[in-house]
Order: C-alpha cells, then sequence, then structure tokens
C-alpha cells in the first residue's frame, strides 16, 4: 500500500517510553483529521500493545520495539514489532482474560481492548521469535 505520509519510530523496551509512543503517534495522526475519541482510541491500543511487548514480551530484559505508522486518505495502519519471547498460543492469549502474570496483577485483556478500539488487528510471530501487532483505524466512519 502506498502511504500518504508514513514514520518508524525504534525505541528502547522501556516503560517511560510508552507515553512517549502513544503521543508522538497521535500527533502524526493530526494531519487526518480524527476525533478526539478516535484518537484516544488509537493511544489506548497502541498503549497496550507496547505495554505487553515491554511486559511479557521482554520481560525485564534490555530490547527494542519498532513502531512503523502510515496514514492513507482517513486511515491510519500501525505496526509494531519486538524481538522479545513472543507468544505460545496467540489464539489463547488473546482470550478475554488471559495472563501469564496474575502475581503483577494483569488483567489479561490487552489484545481484547486493542481489538475494540481498533477496525482491525492482526497478531503474529516473527522470525526472531517476538511479535508482530497490526493495527487499522479509520477515522470519520
Amino acid at each position: 500500500m502506498k502511504f500518504d505520509n508514513q514514520m518508524t519510530l525504534v525505541v528502547d523496551a522501556k516503560t517511560k517510553n510508552e507515553s512517549f509512543i502513544r503521543s508522538t503517534i497521535a500527533a502524526f495522526c493530526v494531519e487526518a483529521n480524527p476525533t478526539l475519541s478516535e484518537i484516544n482510541d488509537v493511544k489506548t491500543a497502541v498503549s497496550e500493545a507496547i505495554t505487553n511487548s515491554i511486559v511479557h514480551g521482554y520481560d525485564g530484559t534490555d530490547g527494542k520495539i519498532t513502531i512503523a505508522v502510515g496514514l492513507c486518505n482517513r486511515e491510519v495502519f500501525i505496526t509494531i514489532i519486538d524481538q522479545g519471547k513472543g507468544i505460545e498460543d496467540i489464539q489463547k492469549a488473546r482470550k478475554p482474560f488471559f495472563t501469564t502474570k496474575p502475581e503483577q496483577e494483569r488483567s489479561g485483556m490487552g489484545f481484547t481492548v486493542m481489538e475494540s478500539f481498533m477496525d482491525n488487528l492482526i497478531v503474529k510471530p516473527n522470525d526472531s521469535g517476538g511479535l508482530i501487532v497490526h493495527m487499522k483505524k479509520k477515522f470519520g466512519d
């Protein structure tokens, strides 16, 4: 797909970078003229994906997260890639309330939240054993 505009960020997998990432993506999306509600949906979904990468993918170890964002007309396409440990059973992990870290009071709702706030969500393993999360949202239905 040819995008009207696109960007790529590569950041350390650290919790302190989560707000920077979601704010940067929100600012990038402004040219598509989203409503406040739409931009909040994107920010929430991105927060969940980034948090999953940090908490579950890297589990306290060093690593990088790559975030690619493209705009086409009034749609945003977001891809988040980590090289963490991945997920053994992606379908199981996508079920509401599934968590591998109940001792950390994780709700197990990350993928459910992403799916509810975005129009499309694809989660798949990458060659390094980490995950690739593709999300899409159309602004102004």
